[in-house]
C-alpha cells in the first residue's frame, strides 16, 4: 500500500466498489477549497478533502458495517448510507460533499475505495449492495 502516491501527478489508481470500473482519485490541496479529485473516463468529479477525514470519523462512531448507497446527484440517496451521509445538512460539512453541481453525487462510489486504499476502512467488493466500514 502506497501512501505516499494521491498527488496529480501520481494518482492513486482505484475500482469502484463492486470492480466494474477504474478511476484514478488525488488530493488537491491547492485548490479552494482543497478537494479530492476523482477522475472516472472523462468525468471529473470533485469533493471536500475534508471528506476522508470526516466520513472516517463517522464510521468510527457507526461502528458497524454501513451501506453504501451510490447514487447521482440528481437521484435521491437511500437512507442510512454513506451516500445519503455525504449530502445530509447534518454531516460535518453541513451537505454536500460533492463541489460541482450536476456531479455532487456518487460519493458511495468513489470516496470508499480512498479509504480503502489510505487503510482507513473496510469495504465489500460485491456486485451490488456493498458497504464498509472503519479500521
Amino acid at each position: 500500500m502506497n501512501n505516499e502516491a494521491g498527488t496529480k501527478e501520481s494518482p492513486w489508481k482505484l475500482k469502484t466498489p463492486p470492480g466494474t470500473s477504474e478511476f484514478e482519485a488525488y488530493r488537491d490541496e491547492a485548490a479552494n477549497p482543497p478537494a479530492l479529485v476523482v477522475q472516472a473516463g472523462s468525468t471529473q468529479l470533485r469533493y471536500h478533502l475534508r471528506c476522508i477525514e470526516d466520513l472516517h470519523a463517522m464510521l468510527k462512531a457507526h461502528g458497524e458495517w454501513m451501506l453504501l448507497g451510490s447514487a447521482d446527484e440528481q437521484k435521491p440517496a437511500a437512507e442510512g448510507t454513506v451516500e445519503a451521509w455525504g449530502r445530509s445538512p447534518e454531516n460535518p460539512a453541513g451537505g454536500w460533499y460533492g463541489l460541482k453541481k450536476g456531479f455532487r453525487g456518487r460519493f458511495g462510489m468513489y470516496v470508499p475505495p480512498v479509504l480503502k486504499r489510505l487503510g482507513l476502512a473496510e469495504v465489500e467488493e460485491n456486485p451490488r449492495n456493498n458497504r464498509m466500514r472503519a479500521l
